[in-house]
C-alpha cells in the first residue's frame, strides 16, 4: 500500500495520530500544493487559553501537512473586529476563522445551538451531540450552508462563572433594571428578567465597569477573568453560569475554500480542530482551579446565584426557545433533535457523574481552593 493510499484511508479526528505520524514525509511529495492561509480569531493574544487554542490548531495543520499547508492566525482587530469573523469568512476575506457562533446570533438563532444555550448542555454533552448526535452535520446542513461556512467544534470553556457584579444579588428582584455586559441567549433570558442588557467585545468590558457604564459584566470563568482584572472594581463572583454550561469554540473554513482542498488537507483540518477542541477544555481545568484560589486572596467573594434566579431564568429560556419554535423552521427542526438529545444526557448524568459528585465533591470545601 503506498503511503498516500494510508493516508487517504486514515480515520479523521483524534484517532488519526497513528496516520498522522506518516503524514509529513507523505505531504512533502512535489504533488501536494503549497498553500499559505490565514484564520481571523475573535480572541486578545493575552487570552492564551482560547487565542492558543487557534494557534495550535494552526501549528498542527503546518505539523500534519509536513508544513506544506501554513495557516496564520491574527487576533481579533488584526484584520476585523472579534466579532466581525463570520463575515470575514463568508466573504472569504479570511479562508478561516476561529469564534463562537453565539456572537452571531442577530443574523440567525440558531447559530447559537453551535456554542451554548442557556440550561443547555455542558461539555462532554456537547461534544456527544455533535459527533455522534448528528449535531454538527445538521448545523452545516441547515445553519452554515447559508452562509457559506463549514463549522467544526475546536475548543471548550466547560461551564462558565457566572460573573462579576458590584454589588451583592439579593435575590430575582435586584435584577430589575441592572445594566449588564452579556451576550447571546443568556442576555436575552436576562433581558426578559429586567436586566439592561449590553454586548460589549472583550476590550471594552473593563473600562465600561470601571466606569460605571455597566454594573456586571460576565466572561468565562477565573483563568481569563483574572486577566482582564475585573476584580478590581466588582469582588462579587457569582456562579453558575446558567446560561452557558459550557461553550463550544468553533472552527470556520469559507466553504469554498473548502472544497478546493486535497482530501488529505481536509483530514488534517479535521484532525487538528478535533486535538484544539480537547486540549482547550484540558488547558481550562488545569488553570481555573490555582486562579481562583488568586482571586479569593484578593478579597473576591463567591456567592451562588439564589433559587429564585435560577428557577425564572430556567422558565424564562424555555419559554423563549418554544415560542422561536412556533415561528422559525430552523430552529423548530434544531431544536427539537438538540432537546431530545439534551434530556437523554441529563437522564444518564443524573444517575452516574452527578450521584458521584454529590458525594465526592462536598467532601472539598470551597474554602481549600
Amino acid at each position: 500500500m503506498k503511503r498516500r493510499d494510508f493516508i487517504k484511508g486514515g480515520t479523521v479526528g483524534l484517532a488519526a495520530g497513528a496516520a498522522a505520524l506518516a503524514a509529513p514525509a507523505a505531504f512533502a511529495e512535489k504533488t501536494s500544493p503549497r498553500l499559505r492561509w490565514r484564520l481571523a480569531a475573535s480572541w486578545p493574544i493575552s487570552l492564551d487559553t482560547v487565542y492558543g487554542g487557534a494557534e495550535f490548531f494552526a501549528k498542527r495543520v503546518g505539523e500534519l501537512t509536513g508544513g506544506r499547508f501554513s495557516i496564520r492566525v491574527y487576533a481579533g482587530g488584526e484584520i476585523v473586529g472579534g466579532l466581525q469573523v463570520l463575515d470575514a469568512v463568508q466573504q472569504g476575506t479570511v479562508e478561516m476563522g476561529h469564534t463562537a457562533s453565539y456572537y452571531y446570533i442577530g443574523k440567525m438563532p440558531s447559530l447559537a445551538f453551535d456554542t451554548t444555550l442557556p440550561f443547555g448542555m455542558n461539555y462532554r454533552q456537547q461534544n456527544s451531540w455533535q459527533s455522534f448526535g448528528g449535531g454538527n452535520d445538521l448545523l452545516n446542513k441547515e445553519v452554515f450552508s447559508q452562509f457559506n461556512i463549514v463549522s467544526l467544534p475546536a475548543g471548550n470553556t466547560g461551564t462558565q462563572m457566572g460573573g462579576w457584579f458590584r454589588k451583592p444579588l439579593e435575590g430575582l428582584g435586584s435584577l430589575k433594571g441592572l445594566k449588564m455586559r452579556i451576550p447571546g441567549f443568556g442576555g436575552k433570558v436576562m433581558a426578559r428578567l429586567g436586566v439592561n442588557v449590553q454586548t460589549l467585545a472583550g476590550a471594552e468590558i473593563y473600562p465600561a465597569l470601571e466606569r460605571g457604564v455597566i454594573d456586571a459584566t460576565e466572561w468565562v470563568g477565573p483563568y481569563d477573568d483574572q486577566k482582564l482584572g475585573f476584580y478590581r472594581v466588582a469582588k462579587n463572583y457569582y456562579y453558575p453560569s446558567w446560561w452557558e454550561p459550557s461553550t463550544q469554540f468553533s472552527l470556520y473554513v469559507n466553504k469554498t475554500a473548502w472544497d478546493k482542498l486535497p482530501k488529505e488537507y481536509q483530514a488534517a483540518v479535521r484532525a487538528a480542530a478535533a486535538e484544539a477542541n480537547v486540549r482547550v477544555m484540558a488547558h481550562y481545568d488545569a488553570v481555573n482551579p490555582p486562579a481562583l484560589k488568586q482571586l479569593i486572596d484578593k478579597g473576591v467573594t463567591l456567592r451562588p446565584f439564589s433559587k429564585d434566579i435560577m428557577a425564572a431564568a430556567q422558565k424564562n429560556a424555555f419559554e423563549l426557545y418554544e415560542e422561536l419554535a412556533s415561528k422559525d423552521p430552523t430552529w423548530r427542526k434544531i431544536y427539537a433533535e438538540w432537546k431530545k438529545y439534551r434530556d437523554m444526557e441529563y437522564a444518564w448524568f443524573n444517575v452516574a457523574e452527578q450521584g458521584f459528585a454529590d458525594f465526592a465533591f462536598p467532601q472539598v470545601q470551597r474554602t481549600e481552593l
